[in-house]
């Protein structure tokens, strides 16, 4: 049975492993992605990935529960950062950080713009996004001072939808995506946000 790395040798091989994949997937895609191949570009024996994941699905989900992290990761300091004050231009902020996020996972843009997620993967992307829902209806709420409630819930939801979509179709060329497309992005999320605080605001008697 495959088996969590424990000390720090193994650690060390599995982010080479990890990182080999996502460069494959980055430049070649997919398909190109094979258990030798992926040995070649780590430097380890083909027979040592074998100790830590079973076949090449078990990679591709090991290398997206990462990807997946990341989201999460940057979600919970944004609301650190909210909450604290420290967030003057929110929209913006939110676009600047999940737009590096993409930037830097290149070889997760391949798994999702081909959607070669297995079921399990696909349950976690699905968990990750209202996540990240949830976290904006945390932000939403604190600067409005209202709970949102259903509408609120529903509108977070709706924007990490229509974000997530241009986004993708932002980077999946594979190279810098066109600085308007995100200018566009931020301008049609900042409007939504303003109408949406009016809204909240006036529903809450504010």
């Amino acid at each position: 049975m495959p088996r969590a790395p424990r000390q720090a040798r193994s650690r060390a091989r599995v982010e080479a492993i990890l990182g080999a994949a996502d460069r494959i997937l980055a430049r070649d895609g997919y398909e190109a992605l094979t258990m030798r191949r992926v040995a070649e570009a780590a430097g380890v024996p083909v027979g040592s990935i074998y100790q830590f994941y079973a076949d090449k699905s078990a990679v591709v989900d090991a290398l997206g529960q990462r990807y997946l992290q990341a989201f999460e990761t940057a979600i919970d300091a944004l609301v650190e950062r909210a909450l604290a004050g420290e967030i003057a231009d929110l929209v913006g902020t939110v676009v600047d950080v999940y737009a590096e996020l993409f930037r830097s996972q290149r070889g997760g843009m391949a798994l999702w713009a081909g959607r070669h997620l297995s079921p399990e993967l696909a349950r976690a992307d699905e968990a990750t996004n209202a996540l990240v829902a949830e976290g904006l209806q945390r932000i939403v709420e604190h600067l409005t001072g209202v709970t949102g409630g259903e509408r609120a819930r529903r509108a977070t939801r709706m924007v990490v939808w229509a974000a997530n979509a241009v986004l993708h179709e932002a980077f999946k060329g594979g190279g810098e995506p066109d600085a308007g497309v995100l200018e566009e992005l931020t301008f049609m999320l900042d409007a939504y946000w303003r109408d949406l605080r009016g809204r909240l605001t006036a529903a809450a008697g504010g």
